[in-house]
């Protein structure tokens, strides 16, 4: 981000000349930048400000009108969010498309938000609070916001699975359940499309600000509430609203606002295309980088994480947790002999968390501590992956089929019936396999 461009922007806004101090990108957010400064008005106070915009040659430019009016909408209805300052739909003023607000002091971090003694009080009504925030953005007339997107979600996600182009047979269990289990809509409003926990602002008061709106979408108000209490957004811990709180809790608050109290059930079902559409959205991530669009081991990372989403699928279905076998070690090559490559692998791994991630700052570190991660899925793959590719080929054959994909193209076909048990087995097995080597911690999650 170019600092100078942007002091030119807010000093034409301002008609001041006005200097930018201590720009710095934040970690994380795979999809778009995130930069924060502090301008320096001449003759008047500092403004600490946040910059959010595409990442370099991938602006879209009718999203920061998009997001400039929903910003607009949201306050009006009593929404929080930080304060507008700008947005530019073109890369004409700063490179790329952006928008421009105030800074909010809070945290966003999950684990810091779900484990800190800090933000106790916070958490104790967070969920009851959440539910009358997205009540009241589910009352901002659709016509407020002209150009909201508005789709089919199953066709959407459908399409969006099959743009990936890997099969995922627990995916394909779960879209016969939606398709089969849809409930009637909840209504036609504007919903955030990524109201969770990590695009929230708190303070040890509770909720400051509800943040990264470029997901809004018209569509059933329900979808929020069961994106919200998808398990990925739990981050480890057992109460099923972000990981901090109860759904009657977010169920009393929207009814407080809204006057109708939501059905579980259909929540339930919202949560599950969650489940769902987060599982397809790692692998389109990972398309990104492994098409060139964008390199990064940020992305790259994310595609193996799409197994957590389908082991969360099967057990939000019925099926068990699965058994994890016991490990089957190779002996050491005595070609290469030791340190192995797994050992190797683990050398550099360690390397990065110990060295490289405590003696750097901000997205390197960040980045650092994902590349770790990733050496960590190479090294379990390297020691547990030849007895799994044996078993996954047995699991096939007794099935009937050659491929995953066969798998899966079967599953869609309704030549196998995932209510057989030994199909059911057999998908269970091999998400089991994928997660002990992408993340074996993961099974430790409350359900």
């Amino acid at each position: 981000m170019d600092a100078e461009r942007l002091g030119a922007r807010l000093g034409e806004l301002w008609a001041t000349p006005t200097e930018i101090a201590g720009l710095r990108r934040l970690s994380g957010g795979a999809s778009k930048q995130t930069w924060v400064f502090e301008a320096l008005p001449r003759g008047g106070s500092p403004v600490r400000l946040v910059l959010r915009c595409d990442q370099p040659g991938q602006g879209r430019p009718g999203e920061p009108a998009l997001e400039a009016a929903l910003l607009r909408a949201a306050t009006a209805a009593g929404v929080p969010v930080p304060a507008l300052v700008d947005h530019c739909a073109d890369d004409g003023v700063l490179g790329v498309p952006y928008v421009l607000t105030e800074f909010l002091d809070g945290e966003t971090i999950p684990r810091r938000l779900l484990r800190e003694p800090r933000y106790a009080a916070a958490r104790a009504g967070l969920a009851r609070d959440l539910g009358r925030v997205l009540a009241r953005l589910h009352r901002v007339p659709v016509a407020d916001v002209p150009g909201l997107p508005a789709f089919d979600p199953l066709d959407w996600l459908t399409a969006r699975y099959d743009e990936t182009g890997e099969p995922l047979p627990a995916v394909e269990i779960a879209l016969r359940w939606l398709r089969e289990s849809r409930p009637a809509s909840f209504g036609d409003a504007v919903v955030h499309g990524d109201f969770r926990n990590g695009n929230l602002i708190v303070g040890d008061d509770g909720l400051r600000a509800v943040l990264d709106w470029e997901l809004a979408h018209r569509g059933d108000p329900l979808e929020d509430l069961g994106w919200l209490c998808v398990k990925a957004w739990r981050f480890g811990t057992a109460p099923p609203v972000g990981g901090f709180g109860r759904r009657e809790e977010l169920f009393d608050g929207y009814a407080e606002v809204a006057g109708r109290r939501p059905d579980p059930d259909a929540v339930r079902w919202w949560e599950v295309y969650g489940t769902a559409k987060w599982a397809v959205l790692c692998r389109a991530q990972a398309e990104r980088h492994l098409s060139g669009q964008t390199r990064s081991v940020e992305l790259a990372a994310v595609g193996r994480r799409a197994c957590e989403q389908e082991h969360d699928l099967l057990l939000a279905l019925g099926a068990g947790p699965g058994e994890i076998p016991g490990e089957v070690t190779a002996p050491p090559s005595d070609l290469h002999g030791r340190p192995t490559a797994g050992e190797l692998v683990t050398s550099v791994a360690e390397f990065l968390r110990s060295d490289v991630v405590p003696g750097t700052g901000g997205t390197l570190s960040f980045h650092a501590r994902v590349a770790a991660n990733v050496l960590g899925i190479v090294a379990r793959q390297l020691r547990l992956g030849e007895e799994q590719e044996r078993r996954h080929a047995r699991r096939l054959a007794a099935l009937g089929v050659g491929s995953t994909a066969e798998l899966a193209a079967a599953l869609r076909a309704g030549k196998l019936d995932p209510a057989d048990p030994s199909v059911l087995a057999a998908v269970r097995a091999d998400v089991t396999d994928r997660l002990a080597v992408a993340d074996p911690r993961y099974f430790e999650h409350p359900a």
